[in-house]
């Protein structure tokens, strides 16, 4: 068993009671550059949420676009969450407006949110400067909104803003704004960094304080600008905090907000805190990527517990190791958050990467130390080629199918290929691929046009193959990735072209490597194309 997992076995737990895990990828995450995300990615974001089990949602500031005012309309009538509230965020009453009348106030008390996180100033400073009104009157927003909302049958949340840059120039006022928020009947009140300028000992000796000093309960809402808004949140808990907000992906302004799923993960898996229902978070890998297929927003590969290379081994001594025990390079079990371990083959790969990789795709290696000698050559001769293999998986299974069944799949012969580009006359460029190739015994001569060299040889190349196969048709070009090796020799470069296929069901790379661009293309283009064959073939 991997140090610190989480036992099996965990008592009841009361999530709205003992513990908060609160997410606000819909309001605070939504506000990071070039994320923008309709009513509908709302609704389909808080389902997966759900799905990972966290108690709170919140869905946005219902009167302050009309965007998050449908949201909560809309939700009423087709969310059914089964773990999570829906949190309505709003601000406290303006200066001089009672609560009751205040419209922005009245949204969220119209919201149907269960729910409601008011943020409030709680530097003094911005009370002056940003709302331009007294320190006692900011107070009195307070006292008024929380009471109002309270008294209409909503729990609320107040979300501290500025708090701990407010605690440092004023700790008094700060402190006095918790007060009076709890003293209304606010159930949390939420310290934010939204500088995200703290360290995790500072915060600690801040929530230690503010526990003592009022006896409130309180939350954590850290961003990520000093890059420790999830060190923060965990420091936060350790002194006392039992709520705690953040976005999924780390989504938010700037550098973003604490990632919540890897704060989460830090709680269940290394300090046996049970903050989510049993056995929801194995799902955190699929739905931090279902999520980020939502937001259009590529997951980041090296994201913590989830990322694609979270637990990829590359290096040869690391492979020898985990031959033997998983362990020994692993902090712990990948599958405790959903995710797998990964083996990359590249030039730094020793026999026991190529033992393991091999058996990963179906081969058992282990009795044929030529053969493993003979791949692991290959493999390091290629790479100093140009070649990369921990990034094409399926260039490395058809170069090792070649090696232990003696030849390279190959569903076709190529007889020839070229490409021609045009510019006409008025100024349209053309590009026409001829590809002549036999297959299934028949020779065919196909050409095909495109709006450059590449797409045409891509599409003359379906469609001679496509002639034999029909199931080509499926496959579709989704990703293409070109680098220039060596630019030191200028026009005379060696190019290296990655191409992802997909035949609607599983995605695949393959490699190509060339002294131009579309000689690397065509050989990563007639590699996509075996593997999706052989792979429907077998």
């Amino acid at each position: 068993m991997y140090p610190h997992a989480a036992p099996t076995e965990r008592p009841p737990m009361d999530l709205h009671g003992s513990f908060h895990v609160y997410d606000t990828t819909l309001r605070d995450g939504a506000q990071q550059e070039g994320l923008n995300l309709s009513v509908a990615d709302k609704l389909s974001i808080a389902r997966q949420l759900d799905g990972l089990g966290v108690g709170y949602i919140e869905g946005g500031w219902p009167g302050a676009n009309p965007k998050d005012t449908e949201f909560f309309r809309r939700a009423r009538e087709e969310l059914d969450l089964r773990h999570a509230r829906l949190a309505a965020f709003g601000a406290t009453r303006r200066a001089g407006v009672r609560a009751a009348d205040d419209p922005l106030v009245a949204a969220l008390r119209d919201s149907g949110a269960g729910v409601v996180t008011l943020v409030a100033k709680s530097h003094d400073r911005h009370v002056e400067l940003a709302l331009r009104t007294t320190l006692e009157e900011n107070l009195a927003m307070v006292r008024d909104t929380v009471s109002h909302l309270r008294a209409e049958g909503q729990t609320v949340f107040l979300d501290a803003e500025h708090f701990f840059d407010g605690y440092r120039a004023n700790r008094a006022y700060a402190l006095e704004v918790l007060r009076t928020a709890a003293e209304a009947g606010a159930e949390v009140v939420a310290l934010c960094d939204t500088n995200g300028g703290m360290l995790p000992d500072w915060v600690s000796d801040v929530v230690l304080d503010v526990i003592e000093t009022t006896g409130t309960r309180v939350g954590i809402h850290a961003h990520n600008d000093s890059g420790c808004a999830v060190a923060n949140s965990l420091a936060a808990v350790a002194a006392g905090a039992t709520h705690v907000q953040g976005c999924i992906n780390g989504y938010g302004e700037r550098t973003g907000n604490a990632d919540l799923v890897t704060v989460v993960a830090n709680l269940e898996l290394k300090l046996d805190r049970a903050v989510l229902p049993q056995g929801l978070l194995r799902e955190a890998t699929r739905i931090a990527h279902a999520v980020a297929e939502v937001t259009n927003v590529p997951p980041a590969s090296r994201q913590p517990y989830v990322g694609t290379s979270a637990f990829a081994h590359k290096a040869g001594l690391h492979a020898s190791a985990i031959k033997v025990d998983p362990n020994l390079y692993q902090h712990m079990d990948p599958l405790d958050i959903g995710n797998d371990m990964r083996l990359l083959v590249s030039d730094m790969a020793g026999r026991a990467s190529i033992e393991l990789k091999g058996k990963e795709l179906g081969y058992d290696l282990s009795q044929d130390r030529e053969l493993v000698t003979r791949v692991t050559e290959r493999v390091k001769e290629l790479e100093q080629r140009g070649y990369t293999f921990e990034a094409a998986d399926a260039s490395f299974e058809l170069l090792l199918a070649e090696e232990v069944e003696g030849t390279r799949p190959s569903f076709v012969d190529v007889e020839s290929w070229r490409v021609i580009t045009e510019t006409r006359t008025d100024g349209e460029a053309v590009s026409e691929a001829t590809v002549k190739l036999r297959a299934e015994g028949v020779r065919y001569v196909v050409t095909g046009e495109g709006n450059g060299p590449v797409n045409a040889l891509d599409a003359a190349l379906r469609e001679a193959i496509g002639q034999a196969f029909p199931e080509v048709a499926k496959f579709e070009l989704i990703d293409y990735k070109v680098r220039i090796l060596d630019q030191g020799h200028g026009t005379d470069a060696i190019t290296r072209v990655l191409i992802e296929t997909s035949d609607g069901e599983s995605s695949w790379v393959t490699v190509g490597v060339g002294a131009n661009v579309i000689e690397a293309s065509w050989g990563a283009l007639l590699d996509g194309l075996t593997f999706g064959l052989r792979r429907h073939h077998r």
